[in-house]
């Protein structure tokens, strides 16, 4: 049968305007990709062959004091992480890798890694140790790094570790110094973009490399004594276990600058295994984390105040019946003695801390002997609040708690809160509020803003450097700070334990048991109470050289303050003796 040629020739055409069709789809779509989208496609091909990296800086290491040089408790050790690009490393040479070097250090979930589209780098392992490490790299895997990174060591184990804190898994400071100063210690990364080859090994050429140096944190001085943490540590961990108490913190500092020398905590915990503890409270900071009730102690600041304004002294008199109703509630004295009823001066009031002698101070300040009034009240808040700067943070270099003070109008029973707050109740306040307030108290009457942190290391050098702002508010007179220390000394002669008044030393200190709320109420069982004790001690005739604050508690257990009297008056004969103080004359 003949060939119809004419039908071959439309078939032909129409092959022919395919093809046309199809060379012009392809021309366009080269339009496209030379012209239109050539910078995406450029930036797609030196994607495949730019090595984008940070630079991880060194994380600072951390000083103390120790027979006046700075000596490290914190440092680093050098580690590695094992990096892959799964688009180039086979998953069968990974899963070797992990199997036989790193298994105990891997981070990821292969299977993962490798399903996750487009994913060109990812941290397999962490933590590495040098030799395993180099055992990776002779293994000659394509596109497998090892990357460096600094894991944290405490080679002091447990010491101070509620004011140092821990380093994290994600090299982040948690808790204490390495929580709050994370910034400062840990720096600044760097950053490195250059060509590189599959295997994601550097060229250095190219026009756009560029190369960011890291900036390493600073090395931190404390000004905390590294021997005197440690003796004050097991000093505070056996009088704990003596007793029916399950904690215990102190706190010491130098009150004419606010420096730190000791913030311990029991029970401590190892910051280098923190993953292995169990209860998190004892990550919590006592001394600056929690706000509490340091009851009597409190005595110290309502006489005060109304020392300072002129209004009594310490040989002023009120006659003390045993108890106070105010807002129609009875505020009875913990000591009921029969020679003590009548009248009686300021200064046996605070010798034998009856809550009737502190109250008669916040009836003073409003000029009325004879009943609380607003006047009265808001004189006390502006000391105890904005003086004092009780209830507000004090600006020490570590995350603190801000506790609070009642407002002195605001609210129901104004009157009977605030005479109870002249005794330390009705209030939230921290160690380190209490203890900065005191320091004014005896040290002539200047407010220092707390310290921590002494300087730096720079070079192998010491370079002093502040990290706060300081305070220096001069909120007492030399007699009222004068007058208190007098009669803090006259405190010891009742209250004395173990020997503590050694000749030619001033130490003056005063107590607090206080009440615990329990479901919304004070317990008046007394079946849990928390015992504080604060004092000085210094040459005689001097001005104190060194606050001591002590705090012993237990849940459900009734610790007065007798306990933390017993500890103070170990702690004080332990620094007289450390820090080899010389008696006045």
């Amino acid at each position: 049968m003949p060939r119809n040629n004419s039908s071959i020739r439309q078939r032909f055409k129409i092959l022919r305007n395919i093809v046309f069709v199809l060379i012009g789809v392809i021309l366009v779509r080269l339009f496209f990709i030379q012209i239109i989208e050539h910078n995406a496609w450029v930036a797609k091909a030196d994607e495949q062959h730019t090595l984008l990296e940070t630079i991880t800086p060194k994380r600072g290491e951390i000083y103390m004091m120790d027979d006046g040089e700075p000596v490290v408790v914190v440092l680093n050790q050098t580690m590695y992480q094992v990096v892959i690009d799964p688009t180039v490393t086979k998953k069968e040479d990974i899963e070797k890798v992990v199997n036989e070097y790193v298994k105990e250090y891997t981070v990821a979930d292969l299977n993962e890694v490798y399903n996750t589209e487009g994913l060109r780098y990812a941290i397999i392992a962490k933590n590495v140790p040098r030799e395993t490490a180099e055992k990776i790299a002779e293994s000659g895997i394509p596109a497998i790094w090892l990357k460096k990174t600094n894991q944290r060591v405490y080679p002091e184990g447990e010491l101070a570790s509620g004011l140092l804190g821990f380093v994290n898994n994600e090299g982040v400071g948690q808790y204490g110094v390495e929580g709050s100063l994370n910034k400062v210690l840990a720096g600044k990364e760097g950053l490195i973009k250059t060509t590189a080859d599959i295997n994601k090994v550097a060229l250095s050429i190219g026009n756009d490399n560029i190369k960011i140096p890291a900036e390493d944190g600073e090395n931190l001085v404390l000004s905390v004594d590294r021997g005197l943490e440690k003796g004050v540590e097991e000093i505070a961990a056996e009088t704990v276990a003596s007793s029916t108490a399950t904690n215990a913190a102190v706190l010491i500092m130098d009150p004419s600058t606010g420096e730190v020398i000791t913030m311990a905590n029991v029970p401590t915990y190892s910051p280098g295994n923190y993953t292995e503890v169990t209860d998190a409270s004892v990550f919590v900071n006592q001394v600056t984390d929690v706000p509490y009730e340091p009851a009597s102690i409190c005595k110290n600041f309502a006489f005060s105040a109304a020392i300072n304004e002129g209004l009594m002294t310490s040989e002023t008199t009120y006659f003390n019946q045993g108890y106070e109703i105010v807002d129609d509630w009875k505020i009875q004295n913990a000591e009921q003695r029969a020679s003590l009823y009548g009248t009686i001066t300021m200064k046996d009031a605070l010798y034998w801390s009856l809550n009737t002698g502190s109250i008669y101070a916040l009836k003073l300040l409003g000029g009325d002997t004879t009943t609380i009034n607003q006047t009265g009240r808001e004189k006390l808040y502006d000391y105890y609040h904005n003086k004092f700067r009780l209830g507000q943070i004090t600006g020490i270099e570590l995350v603190e708690a801000e506790g609070y003070i009642e407002d002195p109008n605001e609210g129901w029973g104004r009157n009977s809160t605030y005479a109870n707050m002249t005794f330390g109740q009705n209030l939230g306040i921290t160690m380190i509020q209490t203890a900065t307030a005191f320091s004014a108290v005896v040290n002539g009457g200047t407010y220092h803003t707390p310290s921590v942190v002494r300087g730096v290391m720079e070079n192998g050098e010491f370079k002093a450097k502040s990290f706060v702002e300081d305070v220096n508010d001069k909120i007492l007179s030399d007699e009222t700070s004068a007058m208190m220390r007098d009669m803090l000394v006259n405190n010891r002669g009742y209250k004395v334990r173990g020997g503590i008044d050694r000749p030619g030393y001033a130490i003056g200190g005063k107590s607090g048991t206080a009440q615990v709320v329990v479901n919304g109420a004070y317990d008046d069982t007394f079946a849990q109470l928390v015992g504080s004790y604060i004092g000085f001690v210094g040459p005689t005739n001097e001005l104190p050289k060194y606050v001591i604050m002590v705090k012993m508690w237990g849940e459900g257990q009734s610790i007065d303050s007798g306990q933390a009297m017993t500890l103070f008056d170990s702690l004080s004969n332990y620094l007289i003796d450390y820090l080899k103080i010389k008696p006045g004359a």
